[in-house]
């Protein structure tokens, strides 16, 4: 069809801005998306990564300095990752660069087979609900509660997606565990509950 463009020329487009406009940013946002390929794992496998300063002593007196890493928060892939990829896409177009423009990330999720492998930059709000998301989702078989905690999550505020993140990672163990069981249940429902596909579909409208 007239005006149509080829897979190959659309494919190369979107490498093209990724080098020019994203790439660059994967160093200084403070969180990462990586989206990859694991041994045992069917692909693609999404890693969210959190951006940590750390501080090197060094081996001389006053050298000590300041250095980022990033730190594995969780993983997703397989049918939930299937399952949730629509709330992703709305999860990523929000992210923007320093000027408030938006990198238009979910490009790189968009073919059916997510055929993009690399980092993409995100800011705290998309970086904690990616993380809240690919931590709660962790042993919940039933794919319907998965899929209501992604649409529920996209859906809390910047400030919400903070404040639940800390709740589950930033105590021991066992207070971490307990939170996120709670908020499983309050977010995903009870295994079984038919009320969970009667919110479900309420809030795919």
């Amino acid at each position: 069809m007239k005006g149509t463009k080829s897979p190959k020329l659309h494919q190369r487009e979107i490498q093209e801005r990724y080098s020019r406009y994203v790439e660059p940013l994967v160093r200084q946002m403070p969180w990462v998306l990586r989206i990859t390929e694991r041994k045992g794992k069917p692909s693609p496998v999404f890693v969210v990564k959190e951006r940590v300063h750390v501080l090197d002593e060094g081996t001389n007196p006053g050298s000590r300095k300041v250095s980022s890493v990033l730190k594995e928060r969780g993983t997703l892939y397989g049918p939930a990752l299937w399952r949730c990829r629509p709330v992703l896409r709305l999860i990523l177009a929000e992210v923007k660069d320093g000027l408030g423009i938006p990198l238009e990330l979910q490009q790189f999720v968009a073919d059916q087979r997510v055929s993009f492998r690399g980092n993409l930059p995100l800011d705290a709000e998309a970086g904690e609900k990616l993380a809240l998301l690919f931590k709660l989702q962790e042993r919940v078989t039933d794919m319907d509660r998965v899929e209501l905690m992604a649409w529920r999550i996209e859906r809390c505020t910047a400030e919400e997606a903070g404040y639940w993140w800390s709740r589950i990672t930033q105590f021991n163990e066992a207070a971490n565990r307990w939170a996120q069981a709670g908020l499983r249940l309050l977010l995903g429902g009870q295994p079984g509950d038919p009320a969970v596909i009667e919110m479900l579909q309420e809030i795919r409208r």
